[in-house]
């Protein structure tokens, strides 16, 4: 009975030690495919999300953590061919879950425009954009059609399509507008990182020109009409503010204090303070030396900036040399002056602004 009983614990002893192994495999593998891995170990958890691929008459389903559309696509083995089209476009995040992916596959199709026959592989059913997919301008009075396909053993299945000139002189066409990007301060971002809370969209501006010939080919074109058609949605990104910037200075203020701590690791007072002049001469002398661009102007709070955005500083030349980038309470900055407060406090920032004369120089 005794050794019936010890065979009897060892053999639990043994099924738990199997049950925790394989509780500990099962932890280990979903921590490895749900956390972005750093060389410091995991950063942050990755979000996951169900994805319905659309390929012609084939649906598949994946869960995916991938970024893009390009991403998702890619890592489900599938092989897009030269004028396929996807939908949404390949650079697109993927942000939702049941989220939904239409590829569209490339045909072959001929294109005749009066006695030249322009083979192409299209994905689109359009008939003007068919036409402009084989290289042809296709002006306002053309027209596009589908044609019997006459030449099945010299071209085999392939849909035919034929181009009808009207005489047409004017030409319309679509031209994306760039969208721009709004960066805003966010004191619950953490310091030197960046939040995307608005995808930016390209607008869409369509112009109608009219045409002009001599002998046949054209020579000109002028612009008779513009109208947008969709405008651009602005790209904003969140963009973690310091603490420094909670408290920033002010005209009515005058001065600002507050603490840092310098690389090494030395705590500091500093003091920041604002002037009002013209900064042609000082930005001369910048551009001189650090090769920036002899330019600047006055943001609409009144704070003068360079043409890359940071704000003008003075400061003292020995401690911050002329064009580092400082941090200050309105922003980044960049030390391109200097005056004779910095020989009694070589911490303090003076910074240019257009509080006072406001003339917006």
């Amino acid at each position: 009975m005794r050794l019936s009983n010890k065979f009897e614990q060892s053999l639990v002893l043994l099924v738990v030690s199997l049950v925790f192994l394989l509780i500990s495999c099962i932890v280990s593998v979903i921590s490895k495919t749900t956390y972005a891995e750093s060389e410091d170990g995991p950063v942050s958890a990755l979000t996951e999300y169900f994805v319905n691929i659309f390929d012609g008459s084939d649906k598949l389903t994946v869960k995916t953590h991938s970024a893009t559309v390009a991403d998702v696509i890619n890592k489900s083995g599938i092989k897009l061919n030269q004028g396929d089209i996807v939908e949404p476009s390949l650079e697109t995040t993927v942000d939702a879950d049941n989220y939904f992916i239409n590829i569209h596959r490339a045909r072959p199709a001929v294109v005749r425009d009066g006695k030249k026959d322009i083979y192409v592989m299209t994905a689109s059913y359009d008939l003007k954009t068919i036409a402009r997919n084989a290289g042809l301008e296709v002006y306002d009075g053309d027209e596009v059609r589908p044609a019997t396909n006459t030449l099945f053993l010299e071209l085999g299945m392939v849909e035919v399509y034929d181009v009808i000139r009207n005489g047409g002189s004017t030409i319309t066409e679509e031209v994306e507008i760039p969208y721009s990007e709004q960066r805003i301060k966010d004191f619950n971002v953490a310091p030197g990182k960046e939040e995307v809370r608005q995808l930016g969209e390209v607008g869409i501006k369509v112009k109608t020109y009219k045409v002009f010939y001599v002998d046949g080919k054209e020579v000109e074109r002028k612009l008779v009409f513009e109208d947008v058609k969709k405008e651009p949605v602005p790209r904003i990104v969140a963009v973690g503010a310091s603490s420094i910037e909670q408290s920033p200075l002010t005209r009515s203020k005058g001065r600002n204090r507050y603490t840092v701590t310098k690389p090494n690791g030395r705590v500091v007072e500093r003091q920041e303070t604002y002037y009002d002049l013209n900064m042609s001469g000082v930005m001369r002398i910048a551009a001189r030396e650090c090769g920036v661009k002899n330019y600047y102007g006055v943001r609409s709070d009144g704070v003068k900036v360079d043409a890359d955005g940071y704000v003008l500083v003075a400061a003292n030349l020995n401690y911050y040399p002329r064009c580092t980038v400082v941090e200050t309470s309105l922003g980044l900055g960049k030390v391109y002056d200097t005056g004779s407060f910095a020989v009694t406090n070589p911490e303090q920032f003076d910074i240019a602004t257009d509080w006072t004369r406001r003339d917006g120089v």
